[in-house]
């Protein structure tokens, strides 16, 4: 009875086993089949993966410009100082107190102004003087010319000697170059009156007043009272590389070569003028030679002695492809720019560029018209990198 009880509850228990792990697999299946059917579901209404959002979140940021073509300036810059057209000391010519200043300090003054006065007395009563001596002297040549008259008259009738006659005749001569010599003094003493006013030389603008009224001042005095400088035309003289001479000369040779003249950044056009001359011989310690620019000067922008940036136009590149100057690198054998092509991947390029003006630069060789290159994070590009274009890219210095 034993035996056959245990038989039968073997045999009752084994179904029920079997039929739970059949139902595991079949609720594994299903759960299977619902997560595929939930991620489809999700794929179609654009969830991205996970492998697509790191592709998204390795993309460079950079910003781009296209390689265009544009008519560029070619400039050779120096540094250089502006000159007055004009600058004089204004001094005294004569000795004497400087009675009074008529100039204002930063006046503009035209040709003869009276700027200052030396005490005129002296000077007046030694004019006098001298045309009081030359009446007197007249009235002597006067009288010495009545003597030879009636000596003449007594010669003719042979009642005086030709050798008191000669005489006579000398003694006229000699009082006429008496009266000569009293006409220069009165010149001179009249000159010496003159300059008790002291004059402006030339127009320009006054400067400070370095000596007052009351001082007695002399023509050896080399303190001047102010100085007076001409600005309208105005010069300047700037220096170049040696081997830049070929270019301007050549310049010169097609007729008149533009000069504009910058502020010592080199950020503010002051004026613009033309080049006036190329010195005459180069400077052998530095390897330089100066040359000087002209300019009306009008609004009196440019002021002596005042350090400029001189930008001497020697040619001009027609339809010539340029890039931002930011676009251009340099690598360890040669020049190259960062291409993105229409797959947004990045693509380095080796370049040959001719001269940067006002921030883009020439390409002789490398890129085509139309072609993006990167002016900004190339420094996290890879080759055939992904990049996203935005205009807000992290500054390349901080990275």
């Amino acid at each position: 009875m034993t035996e056959r009880a245990a038989e039968t509850n073997s045999v009752s228990i084994s179904p029920p086993r079997r039929r739970g792990w059949r139902r595991g697999i079949v609720v594994t299946l299903a759960l299977l089949v619902l997560a595929a059917g939930i991620g489809i579901h999700l794929a179609r209404r654009g969830v991205v993966s996970a492998e697509a959002s790191r592709s998204a979140a390795s993309a460079v940021p950079v910003s781009v410009a296209s390689a265009t073509r544009q008519d560029v300036p070619v400039f050779l810059v120096g540094l250089g100082t502006v000159q007055a057209t004009f600058t004089v000391g204004i001094h005294t010519q004569v000795d004497g107190k400087l009675q009074d200043v008529f100039f204002k300090e930063g006046q503009h003054v035209k040709k003869g102004d009276v700027l200052a006065k030396i005490d005129p007395r002296l000077f007046q009563a030694a004019l006098d003087q001298a045309k009081a001596k030359k009446m007197q002297d007249a009235a002597q040549l006067v009288s010495l010319q009545k003597d030879l008259a009636r000596f003449q008259a007594l010669g003719a009738k042979g009642y005086e000697t030709q050798q008191n006659l000669d005489q006579q005749q000398s003694k006229v001569e000699a009082m006429k170059a008496t009266l000569a010599a009293d006409e220069a003094q009165i010149e001179t003493a009249q000159t010496q009156l003159d300059y008790t006013d002291i004059r402006a030389p030339s127009d320009g603008r006054m400067g400070v007043r370095l000596i007052d009224p009351g001082n007695v001042i002399r023509a050896s005095d080399t303190a001047s009272i102010a100085m007076l400088v001409l600005t309208q035309p105005a010069a300047v003289m700037f220096t170049l590389p040696a081997d830049t001479l070929d270019n301007v000369r050549e310049a010169q040779a097609r007729g008149e070569v533009e000069v504009i003249a910058y502020d010592r950044d080199n950020k503010r056009a002051l004026s613009t003028g033309t080049l006036a001359t190329i010195d005459n011989m180069m400077d052998p310690a530095t390897a330089t030679y100066k040359l000087k620019a002209t300019f009306a000067n009008a609004d009196e922008k440019l002021w002596p002695g005042e350090f400029v940036n001189a930008r001497l136009l020697v040619d001009m590149r027609r339809d010539a492809l340029t890039v931002p100057d930011a676009a251009i690198q340099r690598g360890p054998n040669s020049l190259f720019t960062w291409v993105i092509g229409d797959d947004n991947t990045a693509t380095m390029k080796p370049v040959k560029v001719g001269p940067s003006v006002g921030g883009a630069t020439v390409v002789t060789s490398g890129l085509e018209v139309g072609e993006r290159v990167v002016t900004g994070g190339q420094y996290k590009l890879r080759k055939g990198a992904p990049v996203s274009i935005s205009d807000k890219v992290p500054d390349d210095s901080a990275s």
